[in-house]
């Protein structure tokens, strides 16, 4: 197995060369470890995907939960994993940065913390406190960890508060709010740190657009949970309204997915 500090200097290589990457959302172990089989060099959690494998929505998965998640995706898999950790799980900047360390422990080479409690955004001043706190936890770790800031609102004040968080020591910069590539054009042009990009508000622009724009890393969100789940819907419905099983042809053969899970 890869340690964690392998992992997490990979992946602050991936985020200088200056090329553009896809980083795929799993949602449990197996979906981890099939992504990384079929070629990605790193991956996100994705807080919805994993609140629906345990028959939730998003925001109802707790802390213990979420570093439970975490280590086990860490120790499936061999290439640096960010987390979706949300606010933190903490509203309050010193307890959000010392969950994020606690989150650190599993083996995780980044987390992106949100600018938004799971009911309102936080007050501007409050929001660039949070980052500046866990900048400054992660600052004393013995490894580059990765810390996004994650900045949503109208486009005028997401542009005000990735400077700020950028200036509070955020590693990359993620505005998940975005739907247009002019847009993240304008935000590439004022910001100094590397940009994440959520494709599933804009899933009509290219991986090549996106490195046009200079962008650094395309995530997904629950956009690849939720494809899973359609397809599984679709297979549902055919198996009840009509009593047809044609929907298993669109399966991966399960020589496939022993190749894909092998070591």
């Amino acid at each position: 197995m890869v340690d964690q500090r392998q992992k997490t200097l990979s992946f602050k290589t991936l985020h200088e060369n200056n090329s553009t990457f896809v980083l795929p959302n799993p949602w449990d172990a197996g979906s981890a470890r099939l992504l990384e089989g079929l070629g990605f060099k790193a991956l996100a959690t994705t807080s919805a995907g994993f609140a629906q494998s345990l028959g939730r929505l998003d925001g109802q998965v707790t802390l213990e939960e979420q570093i439970g998640h975490c280590r086990l995706l860490c120790s499936v898999t061999d290439i640096p994993i960010t987390a979706d950790f949300e606010n933190g799980f903490a509203d309050a900047p010193e307890e959000a940065a010392a969950n994020l360390l606690r989150l650190a422990e599993t083996g995780i080479s980044g987390a992106s913390i949100e600018d938004y409690s799971g009911a309102a955004i936080y007050d501007f001043n409050h929001a660039v406190e949070r980052i500046a706190a866990c900048a400054e936890a992660v600052s004393q770790l013995p490894f580059p960890f990765i810390l996004t800031a994650r900045g949503i609102n109208d486009l005028d004040d997401t542009i005000k508060r990735l400077l700020a968080f950028e200036a509070a020591g955020a590693s990359v910069l993620y505005a998940p709010g975005v739907s247009t590539i002019e847009q993240v054009s304008m935000i590439v042009n004022v910001v100094d740190r590397p940009l994440n990009v959520l494709s599933a508000f804009m899933p009509e622009v290219t991986l090549e657009q996106y490195s046009d724009a200079g962008v650094c890393r395309v995530s997904i969100g629950g956009a690849l949970a939720n494809h899973a789940i359609g397809a599984t819907i679709s297979a549902a419905n055919q198996m009840l309204n009509s009593g047809s099983f044609g929907w298993m042809k669109d399966a991966a053969p399960g020589g496939v997915v022993k190749k894909l899970l092998s070591r």
